[in-house]
């Protein structure tokens, strides 16, 4: 397994060791001690599965509180993830990475609690699985606009297709400092 540090503190894209000859591969997708051991929490306690189309954008979303880390990887097709530190007080408050994730690459990436995480799909479909380390608290949930300007995302498509929830979300300079994870 290659471990690969971003950008953003915590935010690590995870390369498996994949197995494979004419048959096909076989790669392990979680292994706690093994991801323990190269800096992952352990306490994953729900997998959520997303399929979507061309050009769907998801996102940013967080939870406040419950704040939730995930691990994404894409079982089919190809997106651009997306984590944000929207952690008041955080050095690097604002800031954004944005990784390729697809069946091919067979990359993961992990999100820390505390960022605000958001994809786009860039093949036909595609079929996205993620373990997070806390359940989703439909009370909890909040989001920053994709498209806000402070934070300045290259999404790597011109016309998205968000959701009416995800269009109304608030400008990260709108929402209340209360209503931001803390910087630890």
């Amino acid at each position: 397994m290659n471990i690969i540090q971003t950008a953003l503190t915590g935010v690590i894209i995870i390369e498996p060791k994949v197995f494979g000859d004419a048959r096909g591969y076989f790669l392990e997708t979680w292994n706690r001690p093994r991801y323990e051991a190269a800096g992952l929490p352990g306490g994953f306690i729900q997998d959520n599965l997303s399929l979507s189309s061309k050009g769907v954008l998801r996102g940013l979303h967080y939870q406040r509180p419950f704040a939730q880390g995930k691990l994404l990887s894409v079982l089919d097709g190809e997106i651009f993830d997306v984590a944000v530190d929207i952690r008041r007080g955080s050095p690097e408050f604002g800031r954004w990475v944005g990784v390729i994730l697809s069946g091919a690459n067979r990359r993961q990436l992990y999100v820390p609690p505390g960022f605000a995480h958001g994809f786009c799909v860039m093949s036909e479909t595609a079929l996205v699985t993620y373990k997070c380390t806390e359940l989703y608290h439909p009370e909890a949930d909040r989001g920053v606009r994709w498209d806000d300007p402070r934070i300045g995302i290259d999404w790597p498509i011109v016309e998205p297709n968000v959701s009416d929830k995800d269009r109304r979300a608030p400008l990260l300079g709108d929402i209340a400092a209360d209503d931001l994870p803390e910087y630890p």
